[in-house]
């Protein structure tokens, strides 16, 4: 019950500082407003997002035995870093809502899209270099890891030969990294080595364990407020897809045929979208999920025994629990 408090205490501090960097400061005598706040606010603050990676910070942090007022700032950090890969994101993919609420993007168009999601960026890479340089260099690192995958990641449209190590490459860029970083970072102000490797180790398999989490949320339609098959209509190759495929050449065939035209009709799409459900895609690719989990808890190793660390444990159980729960729910 402590450590529950504890963390809710500590997001609300991250809240708070996110909300206090992300002001009107440099808008200037007689400027109605920074429209670039404005939007990082429209994404960030008050917005009902999960903070996965603060919470990662913290636990983390806690298991190495680093004060929670140290990890605000690297909290912050992993955030902001989050949050421009979403701005990025949407403006590559075109992304119309995100969270319930209108895309920035879809609000004030791609250039400030892009121009705010570099603030916000450069602003949590700024305030981490005061706290330790060492963290700057190894976001600095993150974020170019990223970077490359979100490009293998559009390279990868419409390729069902796809190798799933390729996917997994994308997967641990894409999330694992910054999920590691978490680790990495809160080791670091520790100076606690041996907790680099493993808790960076842990938050990259954790990482891909959510991409797969998401993909099978796609085909299953529980991802709240992203519409079902929303991978087989942008022509996504998830592990759903890329396992079912491999499965049925049929169906390789007939999702070929489908995605070579510029629009899938909905009634083609739920058409594809229950024939990879029946290849029993979704539960190979759950399997794949728990192997990364698994493996993620193994890189764990004694930190698993501390109240923050066994903290990060029941986090990546309650991800499997939480999928078998909707497979099963389902079938039924």
């Amino acid at each position: 019950m402590e450590l529950a408090r504890e963390l809710t205490d500590f997001l609300a501090a991250v809240e708070q500082r996110l909300s206090g960097m992300l002001v009107d400061g440099n808008a200037g005598p007689g400027v109605k407003g920074d429209t670039l706040m404005e939007a990082a606010r429209h994404l960030c603050v008050g917005t009902g997002g999960k903070r996965a990676r603060p919470m990662l910070v913290r636990l983390f942090g806690g298991a190495v035995g680093v004060p929670p007022e140290r990890l605000v700032d690297v909290a912050v950090a992993a955030e902001f870093i989050h949050s421009a890969s979403l701005l990025h994101d949407d403006v590559v993919d075109a992304g119309m809502f995100r969270r319930g609420r209108p895309t920035v993007n879809a609000r004030w168009g791609n250039i400030v899209a892009v121009m705010s999601g570099d603030l916000i960026l450069s602003t949590g890479l700024y305030h981490l270099a005061q706290l330790d340089s060492r963290l700057t260099l190894s976001a600095l690192s993150v974020v170019s890891e990223m970077t490359r995958a979100a490009i293998a990641e559009v390279e990868a449209r419409g390729d069902l030969d796809l190798p799933l190590n390729r996917l997994r490459f994308i997967a641990e860029g894409k999330t694992g990294s910054l999920f590691g970083w978490c680790g990495h970072a809160a080791a670091t102000l520790a100076n606690r080595p041996e907790a680099v490797e493993r808790f960076d180790g842990f938050g990259r398999h954790l990482g891909v364990a959510f991409q797969i989490a998401d993909d099978i949320r796609d085909i299953l339609g529980t991802d709240v407020g992203k519409p079902r098959y929303a991978d087989v209509h942008s022509r996504t190759p998830s592990m759903p897809i890329l396992l079912a495929v491999a499965k049925d050449e049929s169906l390789r065939r007939k999702l070929k045929d489908a995605w070579a035209f510029s629009t899938i009709t909905p009634d083609r799409t739920k058409e594809i979208g229950a024939a990879i459900e029946a290849t029993g895609a979704v539960e190979a690719s759950m399997a794949r999920m728990n192997a990364e989990i698994e493996a993620a808890l193994d890189k764990l190793g004694h930190f698993a025994q501390d109240p923050a660390g066994a903290e990060l444990v029941s986090w990546a159980r309650k991800l499997s629990a939480g999928i078998a729960e909707q497979v099963q729910g389902r079938a039924a």
